[in-house]
């Protein structure tokens, strides 16, 4: 679909960082502004109509300097907002980005980290800080976020808002799979050619490796699992601050325990009660609090045994497996 139909060329390279166009997908600048367009055109971000060109949606989410300018995509800029404590009643702040989405990308994870907190890590005589969420998993939500967005919901776009305790990063339109299958499905998007391009330029993971990645650094900086929800018209991911897991509900080590099951799964190994344990930083003489929860997860059919008639050093399996 056209944003913007009729322009003449010096038009179109004063609407689209071209520029970074061409710096992204490592490719030289040609030597005439007459063949900017041709070359963008190879990847539909503009299509020559006569004389005239026309800048295609694709092109806009991309590279506008200014996506207010493109009445089809302009709520779609993603929107940052920060929360004094852990609701919306009171807003520190309020962002909404103006760049596309590959031009502004890189500036908007290093905004979204900067408004994180931190966490002061002593190693030896070494003090230094650590982000409460690893960047990993910020880069990957928020790529995902804006890929398998719903684009034909107009009114809407990505919302990433941070609270003390958690951050929950938002887009339109439900999700095309089973949220409980998002570890270890290949994905689905709504929008291939704009996920196609977001993967060249390298700003979201290779096909279906995204969100095992995610879980993976989760478990490395030891936070309680991420919550996948899906409505009619969202997604959301929310990525929980550091608990104790005395105080997480059984909800809580539930979703964990099945997601590390998938995790090692996924990874040609099986979850047993020693990786459990390591995953939760229990200690080997309080193995029973592991198996409690391996139980309640097994009671709720999200795992199984991985050989029934084995109960010492059981293995354990995601259900679908």
């Amino acid at each position: 679909m056209v944003a913007k139909k009729g322009l003449e060329l010096d038009e179109v390279l004063e609407l689209l960082d071209f520029s970074s166009y061409f710096t992204l997908t490592g490719q030289q600048l040609p030597s005439k502004k007459e063949n900017f367009l041709d070359v963008m055109a190879q990847d539909g971000l503009v299509v020559k109509d006569g004389l005239k060109y026309d800048i295609t949606n694709l092109g806009a989410l991309l590279f506008a300097k200014n996506v207010k300018v493109f009445e089809t995509i302009k709520r779609k800029a993603v929107r940052v907002i920060q929360y004094k404590g852990k609701n919306r009643v009171e807003t520190v702040k309020e962002q909404e980005g103006g760049l596309g989405y590959a031009v502004g990308f890189t500036r908007l994870i290093d905004y979204i980290n900067n408004q994180l907190p931190s966490n002061e890590e002593v190693t030896k005589a070494l003090r230094k800080e650590r982000k409460m969420y690893p960047e990993i998993a910020i880069r990957e939500l928020v790529a995902n976020a804006l890929i398998h967005q719903d684009l034909s919901v107009r009114g809407a776009g990505s919302i990433v808002e941070i609270f003390t305790d958690r951050i929950e990063i938002t887009n339109p339109g439900a999700p095309l799979i089973d949220v409980d299958r998002f570890i270890d499905h290949s994905p689905q998007s709504r929008n291939e050619d704009l996920a196609s391009f977001m993967r060249r330029i390298k700003i979201c993971e290779e096909r279906g490796s995204g969100i095992d990645k995610v879980i993976f650094h989760i478990e490395l900086f030891q936070l309680p699992a991420p919550r996948f929800e899906a409505a009619d018209k969202f997604t959301k991911v929310i990525l929980y601050a550091p608990a104790k897991l005395s105080s997480m509900k059984k909800e809580d080590r539930i979703r964990a325990c099945y997601q590390h099951s998938c995790l090692k799964f996924v990874s040609n190994d099986k979850m047993s009660n020693t990786s459990l344990r390591e995953r939760f930083a229990i200690k080997t003489e309080n193995y029973p609090m592991a198996s409690r929860i391996i139980a309640d997860t097994v009671k709720a059919g999200l795992i199984k045994p991985d050989n029934p008639e084995q109960r010492k050093h059981a293995k354990y399996i995601p259900f679908w497996a």
